[in-house]
């Protein structure tokens, strides 16, 4: 211990002198897949959505600890490339550092990849924030043969080096002991900046930061010399933020920077970022030991996960990959056993044959007035529909299909499919990237929704925004209409058709018509593994916890609104107005009722079609269609409300209103053509 305390003395390890009671806010910062929420969780216990895609932590993640009788704020930031932020995610955790006092900034790296990591290390370190490097990954580092010399390292940076595997726990002893020590220092970090090495083919840009640094006057969380070097790469935010600190200084710093541009014959940045990587070519040289199994990056697991990995992402061989997995995990899993065997043993036996009758005598005994009791246990009851639904129908289905999709996530598949269908999806305006809402509509459409704000530009948010209000249906939704559909294998197919033929065509007649940039795509490829169990279902659970306590009061408050509305003649009004259309589509006017509820939820809808069919009011070709039109038809409530909020109520109603009767010329054509052609399925 006194060992290690000498070599934490030696190191720019402090932070500011503590106070009784003082809480210390470290941020976990670094790229996309690197493990920053498997470490966050490591740490504080607590359980944050751990994925190996980018854009889980767009809600910045926090939680309070105790260690030792210290007391710590540990925050998880979205990923983060460049002190230069390109993304929004990357804008949210800058502007932390911004404005944000850290006692410590853990920058977590892949380890394999220190090269190309090292450079936001230097950055941080040039801002003037503590910070401690932690090198994670070790295990494919160690499988590569890459060793490090540690001790040189941090010689090198003047900062703590830990080493981690944080999906194993290797090193999380280390990091907390050193956390803790951190919190007990008493030296002061204010006087100890590390400044990036100056270079000698840009002695003008350390001439201008000088200056830039002499003009500014006000204090920023940030060394001056970083707020420099930022406005020398005519950063917008930095900018905005000198203007209203001290605008005075403003015409000084543009002149500074137009004279030092004149001096170069490429742009500052890239001066910069040359420079920056030469820092970093030099001390990798010095820290990087390789070991006489070494393969180096190009030749990363050339064995069976690096062959399975190349496979997944092969047109050839990815989409029937891609195919394999939506047959056994979506369809087999979440539909047959899931929506079928599941839901019909829970709503038949369990809710049918003893919890509703139950319920029925109870408030008949309880509840006099048979309008009141309606409410509780009549048709559309709160207890008899609402609670049924969201217990016996909807519960199964989505666990079942987080069940899947946390298997997928945990083993590295979803970075792959996004690279797999990059291709199509610049067809359609948006980039492989935005698999990733796409792929979490299937669970939720509200939640998908909310993370299109991960999408580079508001083009491809609008696209992916209106798709998912289209085309992609919820996990309830779809477990429904595998239930619906389970042994009609060809009305399957052939909504499946259907609607990913609308998506297809109307992502790419959004993208004509819509202005902007074409989607570019960069995404980190994390290792492929086998799923760790309790990753698995710790994610599961938390995930159908939080769906099951938002879905059950919206299907109660739905419930009572039905009620209301029945009670009103709302209802039976809304009712009339929808019978219109859904007659030219073919369908008998009960179906109504079923798409009104689908607006209070898109699976609630989906439940009632469920019982339409079972009282066999539809035949095959109404089926069908009936699926395609509440697929299509308005999205919920929830995503509506949504969908106003990150689009903007403008964006947001005319998405609702293009919906709403593009759904039912869909179908309008659809049962046209099957009843034309005299289609029997």
């Amino acid at each position: 211990m006194e060992t290690e305390d000498l070599r934490l003395k030696n190191l720019n390890v402090a932070t500011a002198p503590v106070a009784p009671g003082k809480t210390h806010k470290i941020l976990i910062l670094g790229s996309p897949n690197v493990g920053k929420s498997v470490l966050f969780n490591n740490l504080t216990g607590r359980y944050v959505t751990v994925s190996n895609y980018p854009g889980t932590t767009v809600e910045v993640s926090e939680c309070h600890i105790n260690l030792e009788g210290s007391q710590f704020e540990i925050i998880d930031t979205p990923g983060m490339y460049s002190f230069s932020p390109v993304s929004e995610e990357e804008m949210v955790t800058r502007r932390i550092l911004l404005e944000e006092t850290p006692s410590l900034v853990m920058h977590v790296i892949d380890a394999k990849n220190l090269e190309r990591m090292l450079p936001l290390t230097l950055e941080l370190l040039d801002a003037g924030l503590p910070v401690m490097l932690v090198l994670n990954m070790m295990d494919e580092a160690r499988r590569l043969g890459m060793m490090f010399d540690r001790e040189r390292l941090e010689k090198e940076l003047g900062i703590l080096v830990i080493e981690t595997v944080s999906t194993s726990g290797e090193g999380m002893e280390e990091l907390e002991e050193a956390i803790i020590r951190f919190s007990r220092s008493k030296n002061d970090l204010s006087s100890e900046i590390r400044l990036l090495n100056s270079d000698s083919e840009n002695l003008f840009i350390e001439e201008a930061l000088a200056a830039i640094e002499n003009f500014l006057s006000e204090d920023y969380q940030i060394s001056k010399r970083s707020i420099g070097r930022l406005l020398l790469k005519e950063d917008r935010e930095v900018w905005d933020l000198i203007e209203k600190k001290e605008p005075q200084a403003l015409l000084k710093i543009k002149s500074v920077i137009e004279e030092t541009k004149a001096r170069y014959n490429r742009p500052l940045e890239l001066e910069m970022a040359l420079a920056l990587k030469r820092e970093v070519i030099g001390i990798s040289n010095e820290v990087i030991r390789r070991t006489a199994g070494f393969r180096g990056l190009k030749s990363e697991k050339r064995g069976f996960e690096e062959w399975l990995s190349r496979l997944t992402m092969n047109p050839v061989t990815g989409l029937p990959i891609l195919f394999l997995i939506l047959y056994l995990g979506l369809y087999q899993f979440v539909g047959v056993f899931g929506a079928k065997t599941v839901v019909d043993f829970l709503e038949r036996t369990i809710f049918e044959g003893y919890i509703n009758p139950f319920l029925i005598k109870l408030f008949s005994q309880l509840i006099p007035w048979p309008v009141f009791r309606d409410l509780f246990v009549g048709e559309y009851g709160m207890l008899t529909l609402g609670v049924r639904y969201a217990i016996a129908l909807i519960l199964p289905i989505v666990s079942f299909f987080f069940l899947v999709f946390a298997v997928i996530e945990d083993t590295g598949y979803l970075p792959r499919l996004a690279m797999l269908i990059d291709r199509i999806f610049k067809k359609i305006g948006l980039s492989g990237r935005a698999v990733i809402p796409m792929v979490l509509g299937f669970g939720c459409d509200t939640m998908a929704t909310m993370v299109t704000r991960t999408l580079p530009t508001p083009r491809e948010r609008v696209i992916s925004t209106m798709l998912l209000s289209l085309a992609i249906p919820c996990s309830a939704q779809l477990g429904v209409i595998f239930a619906l559909l389970t042994g009609h294998v060809l009305t399957l197919f052939l909504w499946a058709f259907v609607v990913g033929l609308v998506f297809l065509f109307i992502g790419f007649l959004t993208a004509q018509i819509m202005p902007g940039e074409k989607p570019s795509f960069y995404m980190e490829l994390p290792p492929l593994r086998f799923p760790k169990i309790t990753n698995v279902l710790t994610k599961t659970y938390v995930r159908v916890k939080w769906y099951f306590l938002e879905v059950l009061p919206l299907f109660i408050v739905a419930s009572s609104l039905i009620w209301l509305g029945q009670l009103t003649g709302v209802f039976a009004f809304l009712i009339r107005l929808l019978a219109v259309p859904v007659k030219m589509i073919g369908l008998p006017v009960e179906a109504s009722k079923m798409f009104l509820m689908g607006f209070f939820r898109r699976d609630y809808g989906a439940a009632g079609l469920y019982d339409l069919a079972r009282a066999g009011k539809l035949n095959e070709v109404q089926l069908l269609v009936a699926c395609v039109t509440l697929t299509l038809f308005l999205p919920c409530i929830a995503q509506f409300l949504m969908n106003m909020k990150e689009r903007g109520w403008k964006t947001g109603l005319g998405i609702s209103a293009f919906t709403l009767f593009f759904s039912f010329w869909v179908a309008f054509f659809l049962n046209f053509i099957l009843v034309s052609l005299g289609v029997r399925l």
